[in-house]
């Protein structure tokens, strides 16, 4: 999680820790552990039972399984990718990359989302008052409500009110983190396709068209300029931990009346804190709204339609037909109703002191549809204080290894080791640890106006200094994540 430095003669700056390299044991990742012990066994296996000499004549053998462990490839060995790689290829065996839509006559469960993989067990309810709609996940155990917020533009505020903002943010992630509640606090800003119906609606409402002269120009500019632009929109989604809060749930009736009685609470500390950071909540989504906006990931073009038939000004869909139609999940991309879509992993954050809206360049790219999310995982102190304790004894034992083979110290290390004790200060000091994951979907009609659109978004996190690494043979599960509001692990 990053930290802000306040300067009281200039804005805020923010800067994020050095996201360690090291692996499970000597260094080395879970599946180059596996590896490793199986050409161990294997070797031992040859020399107790054909001898030295069979064991020579296997040499190429074990340098192509020393090169799967040792050799990289963007940024991960060949064994890391090895399990993803199996994963993909059984599902292109049992024919699960493409995903469609049947008409079925058999009864279905109210409020599915009917959403391809591993989300398909999701469905949204509403509140007993019938004015909260949630999304229940049953396999990781939450009850996630999603909120539309809007704000003035950051890049636009004083140096003060910037701070102001930024403080007031990390105040909110705290305040929601303490409660021990919150399984995970996702933010999501995307721009879509406008269908210009809106615009019409207000033209209408407070316009004059039959103004002398003005009125024909904007009517016509509304025309012709409506449907080109790409508003963005922010929402925030609040994952409750079913389990964590069971002793409130029990207290407050049970069952779902006492699940959306504590989620209703934590909604209210989420307002009363948003708006000390700058943050304007819209009211909180109902289930037919939640439903809309996964609809529109799915199939941007779905929005006039959407915004045309609503009678509440807000897009609204039956749960049921919340899915895509179809979805065609390809190595580096997926392809669903109206869109094509490619994922990529934020792998690295600014690792100098950048102003807090270093994302400012990346997130208004000219000409580029995309979905950003930002997803907050609080950790409980107890747990988090054990983590620095561990990684600290690993830093120090590596520098003790390196200094009795007489190797040369390592600068990695020692920005490492300054990262986890001032991450270890803040922790006694009182502030919430959070464990932070972004991702980031671009989308556009075609493969050749997404090509464009990629090259595009990465010369501007370049300058946004983020690396992003494209998820390959992960794009659905990834999409799923990184474009829709539920707050997923």
């Amino acid at each position: 999680m990053p930290f802000d430095t306040a300067r009281p003669d200039g804005p805020a700056t923010v800067k994020f820790p050095h996201r360690s390299r090291r692996g499970v044991l000597l260094g080395l990742s879970a599946p180059q552990l596996v590896a490793v012990a199986l050409t161990g066994l294997l070797l031992l296996a040859v020399l107790m039972s054909s001898g030295v000499a069979r064991a020579l004549t296997l040499l190429p053998l074990w340098g192509l399984i020393l090169s799967v462990v040792i050799v990289r490839y963007r940024g991960r060995s060949l064994a890391d990718w090895a399990p993803i790689a199996l994963r993909y290829a059984l599902r292109r065996t049992k024919r699960q990359l493409v995903w469609l839509t049947r008409p079925s006559s058999r009864p279905r469960r109210e409020g599915l989302l009917h959403l391809p993989g591993t989300a398909a067990s999701l469905r949204v309810v509403t509140s007993p008052d019938g004015r909260l709609g949630a999304v229940h996940d049953p396999h990781n155990g939450t009850l996630t409500a999603v909120v539309k917020v809007s704000s003035r533009a950051f890049a636009l505020l004083d140096p003060s009110t910037q701070n102001h903002n930024v403080t007031g943010w990390g105040r909110t992630l705290a305040a929601l983190a303490r409660t021990g509640h919150v399984a995970r606090v996702q933010v999501l800003e995307r721009t879509v396709p406008d269908s210009g119906d809106s615009l019409n609606r207000y033209w209408n409402t407070y316009g004059n068209p039959g103004a002398h002269l003005a009125g024909p120009i904007y009517t016509d500019l509304l025309t012709a300029a409506g449907p080109a632009a790409a508003p963005h929109e922010s929402y925030v989604a609040l994952a409750l931990d079913l389990k964590a809060a069971r002793r409130l749930i029990n207290q407050a009736g049970g069952g779902l009346t006492g699940c959306f009685t504590v989620l209703t609470q934590l909604t209210s500390t989420f307002d009363q804190a948003a708006r000390g950071a700058g943050l304007a909540p819209a009211g909180w989504l109902a289930a037919t709204e939640i439903a809309a906006v996964i609809r529109t990931a799915y199939d941007p073009k779905k929005l006039a339609a959407l915004d045309q038939w609503s009678t509440t000004g807000r897009p609204q869909a039956h749960p049921a037909a919340a899915g895509p139609v179809v979805l065609v999940e390809k190595a580096d991309r997926i392809e669903t109703d109206s869109a094509r879509h490619a994922t990529f992993w934020i792998e690295n954050w600014p690792r100098i002191e950048a102003s807090p809206g270093f994302l400012h360049q990346l997130l208004f790219t000219s000409g580029v549809r995309r979905t950003l999310s930002l997803t907050y995982e609080p950790k409980g102190l107890d747990a988090a204080l054990k983590d620095v304790q561990r990684k600290k004894a690993t830093v120090i034992a590596d520098a003790a290894e390196r200094q009795r083979k007489g190797q040369v110290d390592s600068e990695e290390d020692s920005v490492e080791y300054a990262d986890i004790k001032d991450r270890e200060r803040q922790l006694i000091a009182g502030h919430a640890d959070v464990a932070l994951t972004g991702l980031l979907t671009v989308s556009a009609d075609t493969d050749e106006e997404l090509n464009s659109a990629c090259a595009a978004i990465e010369a501007a996190a370049v300058g946004a200094l983020v690396d992003l690494r494209s998820l390959t043979w992960q794009q659905a599960e990834a999409f799923t994540n990184a474009a829709l509001p539920l707050a997923r692990p």
